[in-house]
C-alpha cells in the first residue's frame, strides 16, 4: 500500500470483475475517511456497485462511454481538480476483457493526476461466467489488496502508447 496515496489525490483504477472488495483496500490507503467518486454505469452491475459503495461512503458518477461519456469526464476532472480521489474501471461497462478505453487516459492527461492501480486477489474464489470474469471471494479465503504508487501520463503522450502504459501498470500488480 502506498504512503503517498494518504497525502494526495489519484485516479484508482481497477478491472471490472475486481470492484467487489475493492472499498476495505481503498478505505485503508486513506485512514477510513474516503474521499472518492467512482464511476458507475447505468447498467445494473452499475446499479449495485452504486449501492455496496455507497455503504462504505463513496460518492458516485452515473454513466459510460455510451451514454453521457463526455458530461462523466468533464465531471470526473472537476473531482479530481477539486482533490477527490476517481475510481475508474478501463475495461466497463461491457468489455472487452481488460482493455484499456481512452477515459482513464483522458482524465490524467487533462488534470495531471496520478494513476493508482487497484486489483484485489483472492487465492480462492467463484468466477462467473461473465464478460469481466466477475470474482467473488470464498470464505475464509486471503485477499491481497494492491494499491500501487501514482504514475503519471504526459499530455504529449499519443493515445496508443499511454493505453499500453495504463495497461502494463495494471499488469504489474500480479
Amino acid at each position: 500500500m502506498s504512503e503517498t496515496l494518504k497525502e494526495t489525490n489519484f485516479i484508482a483504477c481497477f478491472w471490472h470483475g475486481e470492484f467487489l472488495m475493492l472499498p476495505f483496500g481503498y478505505l485503508r490507503s486513506k485512514n477510513y475517511k474516503p474521499k472518492i467518486y467512482v464511476i458507475s454505469s447505468n447498467h445494473f452491475d452499475g446499479e449495485l456497485m452504486v449501492k455496496l459503495y455507497g455503504y462504505f461512503g463513496f460518492k458516485t458518477i452515473r454513466g459510460s462511454t455510451n451514454k453521457g461519456g463526455r458530461r462523466v469526464l468533464v465531471e470526473s476532472f472537476r473531482c479530481l481538480k477539486n482533490g477527490w480521489d476517481t475510481g475508474i474501471t478501463p475495461d466497463g461497462p461491457k468489455g472487452p476483457y481488460h482493455h484499456i478505453a481512452d477515459g482513464v487516459v483522458a482524465m490524467a492527461q487533462k488534470t495531471g493526476v496520478g494513476i493508482s492501480v487497484c486489483r484485489v486477489i483472492p487465492n480462492r474464489y467463484f468466477e462467473l461466467s461473465t464478460w469481466d470474469k466477475f470474482q467473488i471471494p470464498k470464505p475464509f479465503c486471503r485477499i491481497d489488496y494492491y494499491m500501487l504508487e501514482p504514475f503519471f501520463i504526459p499530455q504529449s503522450m499519443d493515445i496508443v502508447e499511454a493505453k499500453r502504459l495504463v495497461y502494463e501498470h495494471m499488469q504489474q500488480a500480479l
